[in-house]
């Protein structure tokens, strides 16, 4: 039974990190299509920048949330304090990217 939930942890943390790679490329694709549209079929140089990084900071905080369930699945499965104390650390680094992330993208459609 311990191995089966093991199995399970491991293959929806590899599933969670899929999940983020497949967001940041769907970002991706969808910050350089409005940014591309935008320069050059409407000329409008300055919104394009600004909507081509939110759309790409929605995606990326979006993944770091996925990347952080990964990390806690897999920090699950089989514990020691190295790999408690590894998952504290990347977990407060990934959730302060995000923190400022958020932060930023509410700065900017306050301005928008």
């Amino acid at each position: 039974m311990h191995d089966a939930i093991r199995q399970i942890a491991h293959y929806t943390a590899m599933l969670s990190e899929g999940i983020a790679v497949i967001i940041i490329i769907m970002g991706i694709a969808a910050s350089i299509s409005v940014y591309g549209r935008k320069t050059y079929f409407i000329r409008m140089d300055y919104p394009a920048v600004t909507e081509s990084r939110n759309r790409l900071a929605h995606s990326l905080s979006l993944a770091l949330e996925f990347l952080i369930c990964a990390d806690i699945l897999k920090t699950a499965i089989s514990p020691t304090w190295q790999d408690i104390g590894q998952l504290a650390a990347i977990v407060g680094i990934r959730t302060f990217l995000n923190f400022f992330l958020t932060r930023e993208l509410k700065e900017g459609e306050s301005h928008a």
